[in-house]
Order: C-alpha cells, then structure tokens, then sequence
C-alpha cells in the first residue's frame, strides 16, 4: 500500500522526542505521505519545517479552537506565509461548537476571513467541523471555494452529500474502528467510495486499538490498519481501498501521484 495521511499534526509536540522514528515507522507500514494542517500563526514555521525537513505537505490556517489566539495581525501573517507557495490547502479552519468557551461569534469572523483567503490564492480549505455541520455548510456556500477536505466528518447522510456537493471528501479515521460508532461505520460503508479520504488525526483521534486510560499516542502508521477497517466494513479488497482513498486525495487538495 501506498496511503496518504490526509491530515496529521507532525508538528504537534508529542513528537518532538522520537518524530524521525515514528516517520520510518510510517513509510514502513505504507504511510508514505502526510498532509500537515496548520492551527495558529505562532506555528506556522514549524508547520513549514515538516515540508522542508521531511517532505510534508502542509496547509496553513488558524484553527477554530485556538480562536482566543487570533488576530487581524495573524490573518495578515498567514497571507504572507500562503504568498510563499508551500502550502496546498488553507487549513484547518472551520467551527468548533462542541467547547464551551469558545467564542461563537469570533470563529465565524476568522473562518469567514480564511474562506475570502482561499479563494484569494484559489486553495481548497481542510474544514474542522465539530458539532458545526451546517453553519459550516453554510458559509461554504456563501464563499465558494475551490472544495476540500471535511475534517473527521460525523455528521448526517444529508450533510455528507452537501459536502459532496461542494466538492468536499470526507475524512475518516480512529472513529470508524469503534464498533459503537454505529453511524460513522454505515456511512463509511455506504458513501461514495469516490467521496472518502483516510486520516489519522496524529496524535489525537486515537483508533480502538489505542485507546485506554490514558490513551496511547496516535500516529500516522496506525492508518494501513485503519485502511483494513474501512475495507472490511465495505467488503473489499484493501489495496483497491487504499488505492481509491489515496486517487481521492491527490484530487481534492490537487496533488501529484
């Protein structure tokens, strides 16, 4: 296999002891490529440095949980950062109304922000879209842009096929291996298998295999067993799964082969 980890925080620090080991244990299992997304303007050479330093592909964005962080200073930041031509996607970007602290009102200003950004430097977006489905939905149809990536998606059938509309994949991981994710597994099966991107979310988002108290760290190599999840829920071939989920991602967020 040959799979994409369409979204991973290499740069997150829980790597920083061991991030070289656990990139050869990725290429080793079949992971051979990571798409970074980006979460504040502090972060954004860091995010940059898994692109030079190990040949990521990166996004950039200011994150919707990371809202009390932002600023006009660092959407000015981020332009500058997307006017160097590294980044693929503008992300990750979107709303979280799942944490309660967070300022609604505030997360739509930045997310509205970052939408008129990506059309600016004709980018798809990588979209956080946590208890946030439809007020997503609606400001992607107010700023069209040039598709992407629904991040962790655990929406409805009805939200997954607007998303589809849009010219959105939907990115599916740690979730589906639980086997009480009762509605993330029968859409995983039954969607599209062009709509369907894999993802691990590293180091969060932690596959059933891992989980525990505490849980152990998620990384890119747990995705080829994810992959074999997705394939058996849909009854076939892993390598045809892996093949189709990595031509999805190439397409979405225009990358080569």
């Amino acid at each position: 296999m040959n799979l994409i980890d369409s979204h991973c925080h290499l740069d997150a620090s829980e790597f920083d002891l061991d991030r070289a080991a656990m990139l050869a244990r990725s290429f080793a299992a079949g992971v051979t490529r990571w798409v970074v997304p980006g979460i504040t303007a502090a972060s954004m050479d860091k995010t940059r440095a898994m692109r030079q330093q190990y040949g990521a592909e990166i996004a950039l964005g200011l994150h919707p949980i990371y809202e009390p962080e932002h600023s006009e200073l660092s959407l000015q930041q981020l332009r500058g950062a997307l006017d160097l031509g590294e980044a693929i996607a503008v992300g990750e970007i979107g709303l979280d109304f799942y944490l309660p602290d967070l300022n609604h009102e505030r997360q739509i200003y930045f997310f509205e922000a970052q939408l008129k950004i990506a059309r600016d430097f004709d980018l798809p977006v990588i979209v956080h879209i946590r208890r946030s489905q439809d007020q997503v939905l609606k400001y992607l149809r107010k700023w069209r842009v040039k598709g992407g990536i629904a991040h962790a998606f655990n929406g409805s059938e009805q939200q997954a096929n607007a998303f589809i509309q849009l010219g959105f994949c939907l990115g599916f991981g740690g979730a589906l291996t639980y086997s009480g994710s009762q509605r993330i597994r029968r859409l995983a099966a039954t969607l599209p298998l062009s709509s369907l991107v894999l993802e691990t979310d590293a180091p969060d988002m932690v596959p059933s295999w891992l989980a525990g108290t505490p849980p152990q760290r998620n990384e890119p190599a747990e995705l080829a067993k994810i992959a074999v999840e997705l394939a058996a829920l849909r009854g076939m071939d892993v390598a045809d799964l892996a093949e189709a989920c990595t031509q999805n991602t190439q397409r979405v967020l225009l990358l080569g082969a």
